[in-house]
């Protein structure tokens, strides 16, 4: 259906960079430009636009808002799923859930949470091993994900991470026009709040947290930036609260303020530990 539409030029990319770069922190390379091509395409052909260069001057006038960023959610839009990195759900179990006393509330931001597979796997953990209560909150900064995410509806073939016993307390299996997909059940889609958050800009008032997931987040950024999203978060922390990038990620040579607990897992260096 696309196939006849131009790829960007080079300069037109570096044009697409320096918006994303802009308006999102986040630096895109030179090799996602055919993730720009398929990612857009769509919007090119929508707008009856002919080229990469006419969209990106559509999309950069006045009376264009919703088109921009329309376009900044469809081009950030990144693939997850359920229990991923599962060392990561193990050490929450055995370390950190198993030494929680249940007096306070447990809190945990999902920082990143696209759409939505990351905040619910730790919400069935929680519901399943934590002691007294608990609350999660998951953010974004794109407003579509955050919908979909809110619904909790996922094809079958995306939920192969779920193990079999959460699968059959936590999920519902859909039957007719919903069969091959699966919905999160009812109390697990109502202890996660979903928020929109730019990580590059100063976090709102949210209080503190024992946990922060921000995997699959720095990758995106340049060294600058990597410093700041890690200032803004670090300031939800608790002091003895953990960090969990992903494991492609690290904290060497971007802060001295953070010490690796376990692979990808952080404490606050002047915590205890």
């Amino acid at each position: 259906m696309y196939a006849d539409y131009p790829k960007p030029t080079d300069h037109e990319f570096a044009l697409y960079q320096e918006l994303i770069k802009r308006r999102l922190g986040i630096f895109l390379p030179s090799h996602k430009k055919p993730l720009l091509c398929n990612r857009l395409n769509k919007r090119l052909f929508a707008r009856q636009v002919d080229d990469f260069g006419s969209y990106f001057q559509l999309i950069n006038h006045i009376d264009e808002e919703s088109e921009l960023k329309l376009a900044l959610e469809l081009i950030t839009t990144n693939e997850t799923y359920f229990f991923r990195e599962p060392k990561h759900f193990d050490y929450l179990q055995r370390e950190v859930l198993s030494q929680h006393n249940g007096l306070s509330k447990f809190r945990v931001w999902s920082a990143a949470s696209s759409s939505g597979e990351e905040p619910y796997s730790i919400a069935m953990l929680l519901d399943d091993r934590c002691k007294g209560p608990w609350e999660i909150m998951a953010s974004d900064i794109n407003s579509q994900m955050l919908d979909h995410a809110g619904e909790g509806i996922y094809i079958d073939s995306r939920t192969k991470g779920i193990p079999s016993e959460y699968r059959q307390r936590y999920c519902l299996k859909g039957i007719g026009k919903f069969e091959g997909q699966l919905r999160i059940i009812p109390k697990i889609r109502q202890s996660v709040s979903f928020k929109k958050i730019n990580l590059i800009e100063s976090v709102p008032d949210i209080g503190l947290f024992d946990l922060i997931f921000l995997r699959n987040v720095m990758i995106y950024f340049d060294l600058d930036t990597q410093i700041d999203v890690l200032n803004n978060v670090r300031r939800s922390l608790k002091p003895d609260g953990l960090l969990y990038l992903s494991h492609s990620e690290s904290l060497q040579g971007v802060s001295d303020d953070f010490l690796l607990v376990k692979p990808a897992i952080y404490r606050i260096a002047n915590s205890r530990q």
